[in-house]
């Protein structure tokens, strides 16, 4: 009887073997479904880049920024817009940025000399005019000799210090021998956009942009185009930061840029790009 109740047992404790293996099988190809998931998910994971950016180039870089989405949907793009010192400043002093993009090579080289870019991205990408802009309905002004005349109360210029089309202009009114006459006149702003909203909205009589930031707007007029000896060559150098924790997307992204899609739209808002 004994024998009997034995054999009747040894069936019993082999379905529970093979119930256990079973169970740790599917518990392994579970665990082993979750961590390719995991992977893919790792793959194909969204991406922010940070561009630091020159005022000036707010609207052809917003454009720019919904082309790009349609060819990497995983990609967000911030950015941070304002004079290129400033921005400058910022990334030394250990702000987030991924991408800087500035008005002037002076920024630019003084990044690179702190060795904080890519050596390898560094490139001038644009170039542009100084203009000199009026309202729209402004009739006292014609040329850049108008603005040291009695009609002509108050001028916008950008911070010289920071802001590198204020000292193109510093470089431009020196050059005509009229700085010591338009200096007591001088409105100071913290960017170009700053400059384009003061004469947009006729706080002052006149002020100096570039000819990118003229032509986005219907409420000024450009009376004159500074002489291309009056000022250094007006170039936008990019770059990629070192410090950037996304250095191949960012590389794609100026890629795309220089691109012949880039290239469209940067030449649509009246910028000349680089060969």
């Amino acid at each position: 009887m004994k024998i009997v109740k034995k054999l009747l047992f040894i069936p019993f404790i082999l379905s529970i073997i093979i119930m256990s293996v079973a169970c740790g099988n599917t518990n392994q190809s579970q665990n082993q479904q979750g961590s390719n998931s995991t992977t893919q998910t790792k793959d194909d994971k969204n991406i922010t880049l940070t561009i630091s950016a020159a005022a000036s180039l707010k609207d052809s870089m917003q454009e720019l920024q919904k082309l790009y989405a349609t060819e990497k949907p995983n990609v967000k793009i911030t950015y941070n817009f304002g004079a290129s010192g400033t921005l400058q400043q910022q990334i030394e002093q250990g702000a987030p940025a991924d991408i800087f993009m500035s008005a002037a090579t002076k920024q630019m080289d003084a990044l690179k000399q702190k060795n904080l870019l890519v050596d390898d991205t560094v490139k001038n990408l644009l170039e542009n005019n100084v203009v000199l802009i009026a309202p729209k309905d402004s009739s006292e002004i014609k040329d850049f000799a108008d603005l040291a005349g009695d009609k002509v109360k108050k001028v916008a210029l950008g911070e010289p210090k920071s802001v590198p089309v204020g000292q193109y202009s510093q470089d431009v009114l020196n050059s005509l021998k009229i700085m010591d006459k338009v200096q007591p006149k001088a409105v100071l702003a913290k960017d170009v956009k700053e400059v384009l909203t003061w004469v947009e909205t006729k706080n002052v009589d006149a002020g100096i942009v570039y000819e990118t930031d003229a032509k986005v707007s219907d409420k000024v007029k450009i009376v004159a185009t500074a002489p291309a000896n009056t000022h250094k060559p007006v170039l936008y150098p990019v770059a990629v930061i070192k410090n950037s924790k996304n250095v191949d997307a960012a590389k794609d992204f100026l890629n795309f840029i220089a691109s012949d899609k880039g290239k469209a739209v940067f030449e649509k808002y009246g910028f000349k790009v680089t060969k």
